[in-house]
């Protein structure tokens, strides 16, 4: 049991809390009132008895500090760690950094949140909270503070963004495909008629293709971890299998013909960087893998501006995936073929983002119907009732 000492010193008087922390250490805390001594006390001893304890001395552990060392524990791959890395160094850091754990008030995030919101979009404000939430996070299972601030009811994020996808059209897809300089067009039909990710198609190789089968296998990317290009498996690792059709074939065919296939050899991610060599059919002028970086400044970009097309984010290289995925739904293709094709995990999040591109099923669900009862004698009495 914690217990209050009185003493006097100097003529001055302070009571002194003495008590034993979880690990049975002895601490202790001055205060100059004895009502803040006994309530200090109360509160101490209900922490511990029900396991919520924290150490004063770990909540004065600085954000910054404690944010870089709790991403270098990670466990997920380098790229991602890059990526929270600059978010936290672009939004958070430069508002939170300095802050001590236990000072980050949910007032204060809550403020900081706002701020992000004048500056990003919903979506992204959502990310980069998300980031600062798992550390804060981390500080409560660590012991270093009682709860997470971003965890409470008065903090609010802006509603996430309920945009919706607005693909392509082909006559867009086919301008832009010709802006692109000639070694480079067959990337749009892999990207608008196969509805490969920007470095899957980077890193697709000839043999990859299976021009007598019609089927191409997705099996590597081209990424950038740590400033260098490696080899990757897909997005989630998930490799998959899509139907080749025979105008994408074609293409492919004649881009072969005029710029053949290039040898490159990249450290492969995810095995310890042992070398993997590959026949890609998209390579620099120099003979290497493409760069997403050098890609979209110097090649896709310029082709939008030809084309005039805004070169904004909805215009990416993505948006080629898009009118894959819209082509594939206006004519009937099933949401978990798609789903399949373009690599996702979960057809609901396929749906969630296309639903609205699905042809209309009323008048389909009206047929049917008429087809299966139409000649039934329940039809033919409500008829003969309404007539």
């Amino acid at each position: 049991m914690a217990s209050i000492q009185k003493r006097i010193r100097g003529g001055k008087t302070t009571y002194r809390v003495q008590y034993r922390d979880p690990s049975g250490a002895m601490r202790g805390r001055s205060f100059a009132r004895v009502a803040d001594a006994r309530r200090f006390k109360t509160e101490t001893e209900h922490a511990k008895e029900h396991g919520v304890w924290t150490d004063p001395r770990a909540g004065k552990a600085i954000l910054r500090a404690y944010g870089d060392a709790h991403l270098a524990a990670q466990t997920f791959d380098e790229t991602t760690r890059e990526a929270v890395a600059l978010r936290l160094r672009l939004h958070v850091y430069p508002h939170l950094g300095d802050y001590q754990l236990a000072a980050l008030r949910p007032s204060v995030v809550q403020a900081w949140a706002r701020g992000l919101q004048q500056q990003l979009a919903p979506s992204y404000v959502r990310v980069v909270f998300a980031n600062l939430s798992a550390i804060l996070q981390a500080a409560v299972d660590d012991g270093a503070i009682a709860r997470n601030p971003c965890r409470v009811g008065s903090v609010k994020l802006p509603a996430p963004d309920r945009r919706k996808v607005l693909p392509w059209s082909a006559g867009r897809v086919v301008a832009v495909a010709a802006a692109l300089p000639d070694r480079y067009q067959a990337v749009m039909a892999v990207a608008a008629g196969l509805g490969l990710r920007q470095g899957e198609c980077f890193g697709l190789a000839v043999d990859d293709v299976d021009f007598l089968r019609g089927v191409v296998h997705v099996r590597r990317q081209v990424r950038i971890v740590a400033s260098r290009l490696v080899f990757a498996p897909p997005k989630a690792g998930k490799t998959r299998d899509v139907p080749l059709p025979e105008s994408v074939a074609l293409r492919l065919a004649a881009h072969l013909e005029a710029w053949p296939a290039v040898a490159v050899t990249l450290p492969w991610r995810g095995s310890g960087g042992r070398p993997e060599t590959a026949r890609l059919l998209f390579t620099t002028r120099e003979r290497t893998a493409l760069a997403r970086t050098y890609f979209n400044r110097h090649v896709w970009k310029p082709a939008l501006e030809a084309a005039s097309v805004s070169a904004t984010r909805d215009n990416g290289m993505h948006a080629a995936r898009h009118y894959y995925a819209s082509a594939l739904l206006e004519h009937g293709v099933s949401i978990r073929a798609v789903a399949e094709y373009l690599g996702h995990n979960d057809p609901g999040f396929t749906l969630r983002v296309y639903a609205h591109l699905m042809p209309s099923s009323e008048g389909r669900a009206r047929a049917a119907i008429d087809r299966a009862l139409g000649g039934s004698p329940v039809v033919a009495q409500a008829a003969a009732q309404d007539a």
